[in-house]
């Protein structure tokens, strides 16, 4: 038998921590293979490995640190900050630990599973409009700055402006990168949410790596691109990449560090997170699909060869139910599907790609509820063959087993046929978008066909995305 310890020697294994605040930092470093970096090397930052998943637990530690250090929160105290979900996250992995309450004011575009990792650990989050700007009352960083002022003895985080979230990077994040790039870096792709990486990181690399360009990876809608490159910005738009981006200077970024900055799409932030996790086995959050689209754009832009770094800011397990699901990006127009100009542009889910929970009339009455409970639906088409045949809803399901004998097991068994509704209206796939607003108002889905053939559900929802990419 081998022997483990010759296997795995001592100095090449981390050492055992003495709790989840000792895993922040120290992330691994992995070089892209399989994507076209033009004449460059293009390194990935794996901040994803935090304990809290994102490269916001520096943060987090470095201003409650701080402020325990000098008096500004006690024992048990409160803590307020305003994010898009990873400081909240890394907040949450800190102030748990170290017994403070926490309370998250957050933009209501967060990615669900952000909010229910938050509530897990006992956080209040409280969330609040994305569609109003600095300065409006349910803004999520003046709400939050309200809330302090109102609670005695809260400490407000304020990344945007706390000087501890740049030099969590300028001590931490900097030197880490120059050290295992063996103090060659041509260029560092960041993006900019509070600004504490820009600043903290380009702060490091002017020291320490003058040649080291610092380069802006930005949404499009965020001003910041525009006022690197003209030093003027106009209206801020909208877009789906959480945690950078903004439509406004926060105190913490110091663009001057910037040389060259990039807008990117969210449809191309999108798509590369997602050819990341196809290509190279990483599942990274939208603003590291943007990081990287800006970095793949600087490489192939070059001629001679580069170092080239970015950063994997969070993981992709935090967005499986947005960008991740085909659903949700059909809806968002980016999943480039043939258009036809009828009905069939609505389907989100399709039926032969396997994208409606739908039920056979031989299956049980077991089966259908339980097909229901683990979707969140009422109610399932019934197909026979690729043929609707039926739909069965809660009601169908509650007739057939109700009573109070002791036979009520025996009736879950009885196959869907038997329970389902048969007189079933469909709409045929050539039909206009103007024949669905009927169906809604008889409180029903749109059942597709062509032909004999079953096509798929069209539901309020889909009506409403398809209204509003087309407007």
């Amino acid at each position: 038998m081998n022997d483990p310890k010759s296997q795995f020697p001592a100095s090449s294994l981390p050492m055992v921590a003495g709790s989840a605040l000792d895993l922040i930092g120290r992330t691994p470093m992995v070089e892209v293979k399989h994507l076209d970096t033009g004449p460059c090397r293009l390194f990935l930052k794996l901040e994803n490995q935090n304990p809290g998943g994102s490269i916001k637990d520096r943060v987090a530690r470095a201003m409650i640190e701080a402020a325990e250090a000098d008096g500004r929160l006690k024992p048990g105290g409160t803590i307020i900050e305003a994010t898009a979900g990873n400081t909240g996250l890394g907040l949450a992995q800190v102030a748990t630990l170290k017994g403070y309450k926490l309370i998250l004011i957050v933009p209501d575009k967060m990615a669900r599973e952000k909010i229910l990792h938050l509530r897990a650990m006992g956080v209040d989050v409280r969330l609040t409009r994305s569609d109003v700007g600095k300065g409006h009352p349910e803004y999520y960083q003046d709400m939050a700055q309200s809330l302090a002022q109102s609670i005695p003895g809260a400490l407000y985080a304020n990344q945007f402006e706390n000087p501890a979230n740049p030099l969590a990077h300028e001590t931490t994040t900097g030197p880490e990168l120059l050290a295992q790039m063996d103090g060659d870096i041509d260029a560092i792709v960041v993006g900019v949410g509070s600004g504490g990486t820009l600043t903290g990181v380009g702060r490091y690399m002017k020291a320490h790596s003058p040649k080291t360009k610092m380069v802006l990876a930005d949404p499009e809608g965020s001003i910041l691109r525009d006022y690197v490159e003209t030093g003027t910005f106009g209206e801020a738009g909208s877009w789906i990449v959480e945690g950078i981006g903004e439509d406004f200077i926060p105190a913490n970024a110091q663009m001057d560090l910037v040389s060259k900055a990039y807008a990117i799409s969210d449809r191309e932030s999108v798509g590369t997170a997602r050819e990341l996790l196809r290509k190279e086995g990483i599942l990274a959050g939208s603003s590291s699909g943007c990081l990287l689209a800006a970095a793949l754009r600087y490489c192939r832009e070059q001629t001679t060869p580069q170092r080239v770094v970015t950063l994997v800011c969070d993981t992709g397990s935090k967005y499986l139910t947005k960008m991740f699901n085909d659903l949700w990006l059909a809806a968002h127009g980016f999943d480039g599907r043939e258009m036809h100009g009828d009905l069939r542009d609505l389907i989100a889910k399709r039926y032969a790609e396997g994208g409606v929970v739908a039920i056979g009339p031989d299956d049980t009455l077991l089966t259908a509820y339980n097909r229901m409970r683990s979707s969140d639906i009422s109610q399932l088409p019934v197909v026979d063959h690729g043929r609707l045949v039926g739909i069965l809803d809660e009601s169908d399901i509650l007739a057939a087993v109700e009573g109070h004998d002791d036979h009520r097991t025996q009736r879950f068994k009885t196959p869907v046929g038997q329970a389902m509704t048969r007189a079933v209206k469909t709409l045929q796939a050539h039909q206009s978008v103007d024949d669905l607003p009927e169906v809604f108002d008889r409180d029903e889905v749109a059942l597709v066909v062509d032909g004999e053939e079953f096509l798929g559900v069209i539901t309020r929802v889909d009506l409403i995305n398809h209204l509003r990419l087309s407007a």
